[in-house]
C-alpha cells in the first residue's frame, strides 16, 4: 500500500511541499509548525506537513490583492478557459487524486474518483458560466434614461473546507469564484492536507501556463490561518464548510467586520418511507445514505422515519442488509463501508451510542469498534441501527459516524413535522409512489431543507443544482443554479442620455 501512494504522491507532484504557496510559489516562515497526515486506512503516516504561520499569511494576502487587480480584467470567457485547461488537468490526474483522496480520507476508491469526477463536472458548468453573468435592464421611470444593473466580483474569496469532501467542495467554490473574477485563498482541513495540495499544484501548473500572475489561487494550512482568515477585512468573502458550532464562530467573525459568508454547516438528514413506497428501492437508498462515506458526509442519512404499517417489515429489511455490509479497506472495490476519519471520530461514535442507550433507544444492529489485522488503525467501527423517539437528544444532534435512527409515523403530515423538527435543515426525501404525497413533501408545507428528495436518499447532489440548507445549516448555496451570485457584488447604474437633470419625486432646484 505504502509504495502505491508513494507512487500516486510522485505522480501528483507533491514528495516535496511547503503548503504555503501562491501559484506555484512556496513560502516558508519562521513561525510556521509541522503536522502529521496519516491515513485512516491502515494508521501509517503518509508525510509530515509544514503549516503556514503568520508571516506566509501576510505575504499569500499581500500577493493576492495585486493579483486580483489583474485577474478581475481579463474577460471572463478568457477565465472560463482557464477553468477549463483545469478540469482537463483533472481528468488528467483522476485515478492518482481519487486513489489519495480515498487514502487520506479513508472513503471508497468508488467515492474518492467521484469526488474527482463531481471537480471535472463544475469545471465544465464554470466554462459555460463564463458567457452568463447576467444582469437586468430596467425600465426608468425618467425619460431618456436608462438602467441596468451588473455584477462585479468582490475581491479575494477565501474557502475553509472540511475533511470529508477535501477536495470538491473546493472546487464548486474556486470554479466560480474565478470566472467571477475573484482571487482565492484555501484553508483546507488539517487532516485531509497531501489532498489539497495536489489539487492546488494542478491548479497552479494550468495558472502558471498561461502566464497568469502570482496569486490568484493559494494555499494555507494550518488551523491558524482559519482564525486570520476570518478576522481579515482584506479577505470579502468566506465559504466555511464545517460543523454548526464552528460555523457560529466564523459566522459572528466574518459578520462583525461585515464581510460575506457562505456556510454549508450540519446536516440531520431524514428519509420518509411510505406504506406506498418500493421498499426494495427504498433499502438501497436508505443504506447508502447511513454508510456512505462511514456516514461523514452531511447528507448522510441520519433518519429513517417509516409509516407504521410497514414498520417492522422495513426494519426486517433493513437488519438483513446490514447483515451483508462488507467492511474494510476503502481502496479494495469489494468493501462497501470504510474506516472514520480518525479515533477521535470514533470515540464520538462510541458516545454517541452510549447517549442513545441511556436516552432508551433499542439498538437491533448493534455498534462496535472493529480491532484485527484488517483493522490495524482503530478508526473501523459497525454501522448500526436503533429504534429511536424524535425527541431524544442525541437524535436532534449531528453524529458524523454510521449511525442510523428509526421512528415510526402514521400520517404523512405527522411524518413532515418529525423530518422537520430538528435544528438542521440540509437534505431530505420521501420514498413513494404516490403523486399527491410527493407533491405534497415538495410544497411550502412539506420538507423545510435546501434539499428535497422523491424517490432517491439524501445524501449526494448533482453540481447543476444549488447546494445548501436551511436553519442550522447556514442557508449557504454553492456549486451550480445561480449560485455564482454569492461571489460577486451587484451594482445598479443609471445612464442619463437627455439634455435636461430631473430630480426625484418632481424636486426643482434652480441655479
Amino acid at each position: 500500500m505504502q509504495n502505491n501512494i508513494n507512487s500516486v504522491l510522485k505522480n501528483l507532484g507533491i514528495l516535496e511541499f511547503n503548503p504555503a504557496y501562491s501559484t506555484g510559489k512556496i513560502w516558508g516562515g519562521s513561525d510556521t509548525q509541522v503536522i502529521a497526515s496519516y491515513s485512516p486506512v491502515d494508521g501509517k503516516k503518509i508525510a509530515d506537513i509544514q503549516t503556514a504561520g503568520k508571516e506566509d499569511y501576510e505575504k499569500v494576502i499581500d500577493t493576492a490583492q495585486q493579483a486580483f487587480k489583474t485577474w478581475r480584467g481579463i474577460p471572463a470567457p478568457k477565465r472560463g478557459d482557464i477553468v477549463r485547461q483545469l478540469g482537463d488537468a483533472l481528468r488528467a490526474h483522476k485515478e492518482d487524486l481519487g486513489t489519495l483522496v480515498s487514502y487520506e480520507m479513508g472513503k471508497s476508491l468508488q467515492e474518492g474518483l467521484g469526488e474527482v469526477q463531481e471537480m471535472i463536472d463544475i469545471c465544465d458548468f464554470a466554462v459555460g458560466l463564463s458567457r452568463q453573468l447576467y444582469g437586468l435592464t430596467m425600465h426608468s421611470e425618467r425619460p431618456h434614461h436608462r438602467m441596468y444593473e451588473q455584477w462585479h466580483p468582490l475581491g479575494i474569496v477565501a474557502v475553509i473546507s472540511a475533511f470529508n469532501f477535501p477536495v470538491a467542495v473546493w472546487s464548486w467554490n474556486t470554479a466560480l469564484a474565478l470566472v467571477c473574477g475573484n482571487v482565492c485563498v484555501w484553508k483546507p482541513s488539517s487532516k485531509t492536507p497531501l489532498c489539497a495540495i495536489a489539487c492546488h499544484r494542478i491548479l497552479a501548473e494550468v495558472l502558471a501556463a498561461n502566464d497568469i500572475p502570482e496569486g490568484v489561487s493559494s494555499l494555507v494550512i494550518g488551523n491558524a490561518a482559519g482564525d486570520l482568515i476570518n478576522n481579515d477585512k482584506r479577505v470579502s468573502l468566506v465559504s466555511f464548510t464545517g460543523s454548526t458550532r464552528i460555523g457560529r464562530i466564523v459566522s459572528a467573525a466574518v459578520a462583525s467586520r461585515f464581510g460575506k459568508s457562505i456556510l454549508e454547516l450540519g446536516g440531520n438528514n431524514a428519509i420518509i418511507i411510505s406504506k406506498e413506497a418500493d421498499l426494495d428501492m427504498s433499502i438501497i437508498g436508505a443504506v447508502f445514505g447511513a454508510v456512505g462515506t462511514a456516514g461523514q458526509r452531511c447528507t448522510s442519512t441520519r433518519r429513517l422515519i417509516i409509516q407504521e404499517d410497514i414498520y417492522e417489515d422495513f426494519k426486517n429489511k433493513l437488519v438483513k442488509a446490514y447483515g451483508q455490509l462488507r467492511i474494510g479497506d476503502p481502496l479494495d472495490q469489494h468493501n462497501h463501508v470504510g474506516p472514520l476519519i480518525d479515533t477521535a471520530a470514533v470515540d464520538m461514535y462510541t458516545k454517541a451510542i452510549e447517549k442513545g442507550k441511556a436516552e432508551g433507544a433499542n439498538f437491533v444492529v448493534e455498534g462496535a469498534v472493529l480491532s484485527g489485522p484488517d483493522y490495524t488503525s482503530g478508526c473501523y467501527v459497525q454501522p448500526c441501527v436503533a429504534e429511536v423517539e424524535n425527541h431524544y437528544e442525541i437524535v436532534q444532534e449531528e453524529t458524523f459516524a454510521p449511525i442510523l435512527y428509526l421512528i415510526k409515523y402514521k400520517t404523512l403530515e405527522e411524518a413532515i413535522a418529525l423530518q422537520n423538527n430538528v435544528p438542521q435543515g440540509l437534505s431530505s426525501a420521501i420514498m413513494t409512489l404516490n403523486l399527491r404525497e410527493a407533491e405534497l413533501f415538495l410544497s411550502a408545507a412539506g420538507s423545510d431543507c435546501g434539499i428535497a428528495n422523491v424517490n432517491i436518499g439524501t445524501s449526494g447532489a448533482e453540481i447543476g443544482g444549488a447546494f445548501g440548507g436551511e436553519k442550522e445549516t447556514g442557508g449557504g448555496r454553492e456549486s451550480g443554479s445561480d449560485a455564482w451570485r454569492g461571489y460577486m457584488r451587484r451594482q445598479t447604474n443609471t445612464i442619463n442620455y437627455a439634455a435636461t437633470l430631473p430630480l426625484a419625486q418632481g424636486i426643482k432646484f434652480d441655479l
